[in-house]
């Protein structure tokens, strides 16, 4: 395999997948399936994290590290929280929403007994009958309901408090884009899956623990317990990040541009990199011939910044996936970028 070659349609079926935090079940499942045969050890903590080991080549055992990645399984969704009287439910958000991108969704509730399909809206009039004032209001989360066309008995009856809610999307190609929902961080699952694919046909120099990890939208919460149990010597966050290189924003605000490369991350909220990490990163990229952008993020935060803080510090870094509109359903990443990332990982690690 070349770092070329990349199965896309891989991502797309990561994306279509759906897992909130504490509920990523489907996608525990896929991914262990694309594990197969490809590592030295797989297992699930109880958590729920996967931890795969790929050990590295024996004639490299001189500064051979155990290099920690980190990719999460879990997307921003919702849970149940309420059926009121006429069988509407409402729901608790789990990761940082815009209200502005939930009016008038299709969703599906997942429950004991199967997939409900529904709509969720916020309450109020329609614009037929909504005062000017009205319809520039940005409503509360707590306003938003979602209808699923049952009676209230029979929506009591199906669903439970703590069912899964997940905005509907399905992913797609568009041009060197691939677009749906859960890019974050489902392209970084795709990362990881693709580089353990690389290394199933050789070894590493180092030996690589690659944790697909839970409940990360609600406080890096896998990675935590992942990185306590795995001791690693060295931590690689792997998410997304910001590009907004669109109309309507300054280019000192874009953070990372679609197609510039794999983000090698300086600053976010969470952590600041550890810098001989960042500058051998980069001075690597550059002998590569690997495109780089180096992001600074004023908000927000990723895996590794769980690694980093575990037990007495691990030197960590995290890499990031350049995506336009996140925390969307239209999330969209660059097939050159992805191709960037796993090239830099796998002379990293190789």
């Amino acid at each position: 395999m070349t770092t070329t070659e990349l199965r896309l349609d891989l991502l797309r079926q990561l994306s279509n997948l759906n897992g909130v935090p504490g509920q990523e079940d489907a996608v525990r499942d896929f991914v262990l399936r694309e594990l197969e045969g490809l590592t030295d050890e797989v297992r699930v903590d109880p958590l729920g994290n996967v931890i795969a080991l790929r050990r590295g080549r024996e004639d490299a055992a001189e500064g051979r590290q155990r290099v920690m990645l980190s990719a999460h399984m879990d997307e921003i969704g919702f849970l149940v929280r309420f059926v009121d009287d006429r069988g509407f439910l409402r729901v608790q958000p789990l990761g940082g929403f815009d209200n502005r991108n939930l009016f008038a969704r299709n969703v599906t509730v997942q429950t004991r007994g199967g997939a409900l399909p529904g709509v969720m809206t916020p309450g109020g009039k329609p614009i037929h009958i909504s005062s000017p004032e009205d319809r520039k209001k940005i409503p509360e989360l707590a306003e938003f309901f979602v209808d699923l066309g049952l009676d209230a008995e029979e929506v009591r009856r199906r669903v439970r408090i703590g069912d899964m809610v997940t905005l509907d999307q399905t992913a797609r190609q568009m041009g060197k884009l691939t677009v749906g929902k859960a890019m974050d961080d489902r392209a970084c699952v795709f990362l990881q899956l693709e580089l353990l694919r690389h290394f199933g046909e050789t070894r590493p120099r180092h030996d690589v623990v690659a944790v697909f990890s839970v409940q990360e939208e609600v406080g890096l919460r896998g990675a935590t317990t992942a990185a306590y149990g795995v001791e690693p010597s060295v931590g690689i966050g792997l998410d997304v990040t910001l590009a907004v290189d669109t109309p309507g924003v300054p280019a000192e605000e874009a953070v990372t541009r679609l197609g510039g490369g794999i983000g090698i991350k300086v600053f976010d909220s969470s952590m600041i990199s550890t810098r001989r990490l960042v500058d051998e990163v980069v001075d690597l990229a550059e002998r590569e011939g690997v495109r780089y952008q180096l992001e600074v993020l004023p908000l927000g935060g990723t895996d590794g910044a769980a690694i980093q803080l575990s037990r007495s510090g691990v030197p960590s870094i995290t890499l990031s996936v350049p995506t336009r509109y996140i925390h969307t359903v239209v999330e969209a990443v660059h097939e050159d970028d992805l191709r960037a990332g796993l090239a830099l990982l796998v002379a990293y690690l190789g």
